[in-house]
C-alpha cells in the first residue's frame, strides 16, 4: 500500500499573465487521483492548500502527520484551466523545495510537464513527471510501476521521456464526492453574475476534450480526444453536492454539448449552472431546454467576427456573423448571463468590432473586447510560430507575447513580469 499526498499548491499570480479565475476551484484531477487510489486500497491525503489558505509550513505539519511515500504537485490550478495556466512555474517550484524531503517520491502532474517534461522535471527538482492527464498514471504509479508510457524521470544522468501525453478512459469515471468542509468553503460560483451566491458552489466535468481543433486552444497534449459520461453518473455526482449544501455547478467541459438526457434530469434538480461552449451549435429547442434545466451562464466562443479570422482560428464554424448574434440573442431569451469572447485577430476590425460590441450589449449580452492570444505551447498557434515545443517553449511563448502586446486582459492589472524572472524569484 502506498501513502500518497496530493497537493494543490496555495496559488499567487502576482505578475502573471494568468487569464484564468483567480478564486479556488475544486482540484478535481487530484479528487479523481484520490478516488482511484483509495479504490484501490492506497491511503490518500489530499491537501487543497489553495482552498484552506495553507501556508507551507501548514502543509509540512499535515506531511509529517502522514507519512507519505509519494507526493503529487499539479502546475496548474485545477483541470478547468490547464489550457490556460500561468506559464511561470513559481508556485508549485516553491512547495517542491518545501516538501523535497519529506516522501521518497515527488512527482509533478500538468500541463506544463505534459508539452515540456524535460523543461519540468529540471525547475521543479522532482522525481518524476506525468505527462497527460494523470490519474491513471498515478494508480500505476502508487502500484509499484516505474516505466511505462507517459512518465519523465531522471535516468541516471540522462533524462528519460517515455513515450508521449496519455489520456484517460474517462467515460466510465464514477460519481466523486468531496469533503464537506471542501465544499463549505468553496464559496466562489465561477462565471455567475445574475445573483449573488446564497450557498456554496461546485465544479463539475460532464465530458472530456473537444471535437474541434482550434488553433489557440492548448489542448493537445492532455484532454484532448472528446469523450462524455452518462447522465447518469452526473446527475448523481450532482445529488451528491446538492446533499452537501451546494447551489450552482460550473461545468468545466471544454466543450459543453447538447445532451437531451442529462439536461431534462438537471431540470429537475432545481440547481443553477454554467457553461462554456459553441452557440453555433444549440438549436433554439435545446437552448430552451438549458435555460429551464438551470443554466444561468453561458461563456460561448466567437472568437472571430469575420469569416476569414474564424477560418484562420480553424473554427469550423458554419454560420455567418449575423446568424451567430441571433443566436446569442436567441440564447439570452432562456439564460440570464451570456458572453460572447472575442480574440485579437487582424482580420477584425477593431471600429467594427466595437459596434458589434454596443449592439450586443444592448441585447443584453456581454461581448469582451478582444483579449490578444497567448501561443500556449501545445497549441496549434505556438506550433505555427516555432514548430514543436522543446524545453524553452514557455519562455518563448513568453517573450513574444509581451513584445507584441501593449495592453493585455481584463484580470491583469499592471504589465506581467517576464518569464524568467518570476521563476527566478524562488531561486533567489
Amino acid at each position: 500500500m502506498t501513502r500518497a499526498a496530493l497537493i494543490n499548491p496555495n496559488w499567487d499570480y502576482a505578475g502573471s499573465i494568468y487569464f484564468g479565475c483567480r478564486s479556488p476551484h475544486l482540484p478535481l484531477e487530484l479528487g479523481i487521483t484520490a478516488q482511484h487510489l483509495k479504490a484501490a486500497g492506497h491511503s490518500t491525503l489530499l491537501l487543497d492548500a489553495h482552498m484552506f489558505e495553507l501556508s507551507p509550513r501548514d502543509i509540512e505539519a499535515e506531511l509529517h502527520n502522514f507519512g507519505p511515500d509519494m507526493i503529487v504537485i499539479t502546475t496548474a490550478p485545477t483541470y478547468l484551466f490547464w489550457r490556460c495556466a500561468p506559464p511561470e512555474l513559481r508556485v508549485p517550484q516553491a512547495l517542491a523545495l518545501a516538501v523535497r524531503d519529506l516522501a521518497p517520491v515527488l512527482v509533478a502532474v500538468g500541463p506544463h510537464g505534459s508539452t515540456t517534461p524535460r523543461a519540468a522535471l529540471r525547475k521543479l527538482g522532482v522525481d518524476v513527471v506525468v505527462m497527460g492527464e494523470c490519474e491513471a498514471s498515478l494508480l500505476r504509479l502508487a502500484n509499484g510501476e516505474r516505466d511505462f508510457p507517459g512518465l519523465c524521470f531522471a535516468d541516471g544522468a540522462s533524462v528519460r521521456v517515455n513515450g508521449g501525453p496519455q489520456g484517460a478512459g474517462f467515460k466510465d469515471q464514477p460519481a466523486l464526492d468531496w469533503p464537506d468542509e471542501m465544499i463549505r468553503r468553496h464559496h466562489h460560483h465561477h462565471h455567475r453574475f445574475e445573483a449573488a451566491p446564497v450557498g456554496p458552489g461546485a465544479e463539475v466535468e460532464a465530458s472530456r476534450g473537444c471535437p474541434y481543433n482550434c488553433t489557440f486552444c492548448a489542448k493537445e497534449n492532455f484532454r484532448n480526444a472528446y469523450r462524455k459520461r452518462p447522465p447518469a453518473i452526473i446527475l448523481d455526482e450532482v445529488d451528491r453536492l446538492h446533499r452537501q449544501g451546494i447551489e450552482y455547478v460550473y461545468f468545466i467541459d471544454e466543450i459543453f454539448l447538447p445532451n437531451h438526457e442529462l439536461l431534462e434530469g438537471l431540470s429537475q434538480r432545481g440547481l443553477k449552472f454554467g457553461v462554456q461552449t459553441r452557440i453555433d451549435l444549440w438549436k433554439p429547442d435545446m437552448l430552451a431546454l438549458l435555460g429551464r434545466a438551470g443554466c444561468v451562464s453561458i461563456e460561448a466562443g466567437i472568437e472571430s467576427l469575420t469569416v476569414e479570422g474564424r477560418a484562420a482560428l480553424a473554427k469550423n464554424c458554419k454560420m455567418s456573423t449575423d446568424q451567430l448574434a441571433d443566436r446569442l440573442v436567441e440564447a439570452r431569451r432562456h439564460v440570464p448571463f451570456v458572453q460572447a469572447n472575442l480574440i485579437e485577430v487582424p482580420e477584425d476590425d477593431d471600429p467594427v468590432v466595437q459596434r458589434w460590441r454596443t449592439k450586443m450589449q444592448d441585447a443584453g449580452i456581454w461581448a469582451n473586447d478582444p483579449v490578444p492570444l497567448y501561443p500556449y505551447p501545445g497549441s496549434p498557434d505556438y506550433r505555427k510560430l516555432w514548430g514543436e515545443p522543446d524545453d524553452f517553449a514557455w519562455e518563448r511563448a513568453h517573450r513574444h507575447y509581451l513584445g507584441m502586446f501593449d495592453q493585455f486582459s481584463d484580470v491583469q492589472n499592471e504589465r506581467p513580469v517576464p518569464l524568467d524572472a518570476l521563476e527566478l524569484q524562488v531561486a533567489s
